[in-house]
């Protein structure tokens, strides 16, 4: 009978599907239960079932080209008990997947090779040790996040790190939110709620993710009162502006992009003595706040925290997941009647942070105490001032490791070759901040003959971590700029493997076994008196 027929054979496929094991069967099986302590019974049984079901569902369809080996050369009267056993191991195998695909979480951890150091898609600011220490044993547990320890009362969650907050910026007092957009809004609503807000043309920005400074004022009950051009704006704009609606003055550091070429701005000094003598509170939105001076490690000079408070700004605020380093928040700090006055409206509790986020922010704050300390222990500031020269060196060791590993590989599988060399290129800060720094760095470039870099990223993305790069030409590139040397490990385990580099990376191909196994088994002599 002819293959195509035996394809159609509905007899065939039945006695295929007799291959697969019962449920109640496979439940019993020692790896079964293993996985059943893991994942719970409940969850074990919902997955076996669905596999077997999947199983069956692709023989009747005619799916898969081993079931067609199989029909083929295996249907006898007597399904052979050593085939049956092949099919039981196979969907065991396709159960443990199945399972494991089913319970791995969605939000994991992934490897960043692109170089762009604050990438929003991939977090941000990753956290260093400490931080991420001190954070865990807070938020695992009971901590004194609202208790007096003093007085064995009710406490303010803030006064747990604001003392610390403001021996680093210079500030009288200090508030945290859960982003800058949040501190915005709080700041505006309180201080500005049904009253002018006095802002320059030129500094109407969008912070990100379609949030607009506009837009946060309007929420906030202030109107927008613009002053200046866009590329030009002097104080005596801002001064013709002030009436009796007037309510603030604000400034708005343009992080994210620069206006160059004929432009003026009024500096915050000028804009805090006018709002000195008006009586009217100035504030700066920092944007990407940061608190070290970048020129000291050859790059951009951002403005400071601590500049904005000493240069006269009565209410700043800032990122905590940018240049800062620290977790995703929004922190104001400036003078203590107003800071107050936020503490005492309502969006203050429906904006505030919670106790992993305060516990790392005093963390990574408490590292700032001593800016060289902060650079060596915040993940995102060493990245952003690790010299090229050494990124360099990192990218040689890695590319050499992962030649290693590739060469050391088994020559007969169904592996393509690899072409792992070293390139220069330029990463990024990200997340909004030094929109004009080239970062010079060095990347691993992958790229294999039979395989595409899109095809190659594709499959970095769908491991259990993570590889997350970037595509040049017919290159993928793995920035080392972002990649830490705990990564370093994982990458070349990820090579080692070889599955990456595999000609077909076909699922089906892990099911049932291979035509030539099961020939080889058929041609293997039989005891006397076996059909």
């Amino acid at each position: 009978m002819k293959q195509k027929e035996i394809c159609n054979d509905k007899i065939g496929k039945r006695n295929i599907c007799r291959l697969i094991p019962r449920v109640d069967s496979l439940m019993e099986e020692k790896e079964i239960r293993e996985m059943i302590r893991e994942y719970g019974y409940n969850c074990v049984l919902r997955v076996v079932r669905q596999t077997l079901d999947e199983l069956r569902e692709e023989i009747r369809n005619g799916t898969r080209e081993e079931i067609q080996d199989e029909i083929r050369e295996k249907i006898r009267d007597e399904i052979r008990e050593e085939t049956k056993e092949q099919i039981r191991k196979s969907a065991m195998e396709r159960i443990g997947e199945n399972l494991r695909k089913e319970m791995r979480m969605n939000l994991t951890s992934v490897v960043n090779g692109t170089g762009i150091i604050l990438h929003t898609g991939l977090g941000r600011a990753p956290l260093g040790e400490e931080v991420l220490r001190h954070a865990a044993a807070v938020a695992g547990g009971y901590s004194n996040l609202e208790f007096d320890l003093g007085t064995g009362k009710r406490g303010e969650r803030c006064v747990n790190f604001d003392e610390t907050v403001c021996r680093v910026t210079g500030a009288e007092a200090a508030l945290a939110v859960n982003n800058n957009a949040a501190a915005m809004l709080l700041i505006l609503s309180s201080l500005a709620s049904g009253g002018e807000v006095v802002v320059s043309r030129g500094e109407l920005v969008e912070i990100g993710g379609g949030f607009r400074i506009p837009e946060i004022m309007e929420l906030g009950g202030a109107l927008l009162r613009e002053v200046g051009t866009t590329n030009r704006t002097r104080p005596e704009d801002y001064r013709k502006a002030i009436g009796e609606e007037t309510k603030a003055l604000l400034k708005v550091h343009t992080s994210n992009y620069r206006i160059i070429g004929y432009t003026q701005e009024t500096p915050l000094e000028k804009l805090a003595a006018l709002g000195e003598e008006t009586g009217l509170p100035v504030i700066q939105d920092l944007g990407s706040g940061v608190l070290i001076d970048l020129a000291k490690y050859g790059l951009t000079h951002e403005p400071m925290v601590q500049e904005a408070v000493k240069g006269g700004a009565d209410v700043v605020a800032f990122s905590g997941d940018k240049l800062l380093g620290g977790p995703q928040a929004g922190i104001i700090v400036g003078r203590k009647k107003y800071i107050d006055k936020m503490k005492r409206h309502p969006l203050a509790r429906a904006l505030r942070i919670d106790k992993f986020t305060a516990a790392a922010l005093e963390a990574v704050f408490r590292q700032y105490l001593d800016p060289d300390r902060a650079v060596e222990r915040i993940p995102a500031l060493g990245m952003l001032t690790r010299p090229a020269e050494t990124v360099r060196k990192d990218a040689e060791k890695m590319a050499a490791r992962l030649s290693a590993v590739i060469s050391a590989g088994d020559a007969s599988s169904d592996r393509t070759e690899a072409d792992i060399t070293v390139e220069a290129c330029v990463s990024r800060a990200g997340g909004g901040s030094l929109p004009e720094e080239n970062i010079e760095s060095y990347a691993v470039a992958v790229s294999a003959p039979e395989i595409t870099a899109e095809e190659l990223a594709s499959r970095l993305r769908k491991l259990e971590r993570p590889v997350i790069g970037r595509i040049s030409g017919e290159k993928l590139l793995l920035d080392m700029r972002t990649i830490r040397e705990e990564d370093m490990a994982y990458l070349e385990s990820v090579f080692r493997d070889g599955k990456i580099l595999q000609r077909d990376m076909s699922p089906q191909k892990k099911t049932y076994p291979q035509k030539n196994e099961i020939r080889q088994k058929d041609e293997m002599p039989r005891k006397e008196g076996e059909q």
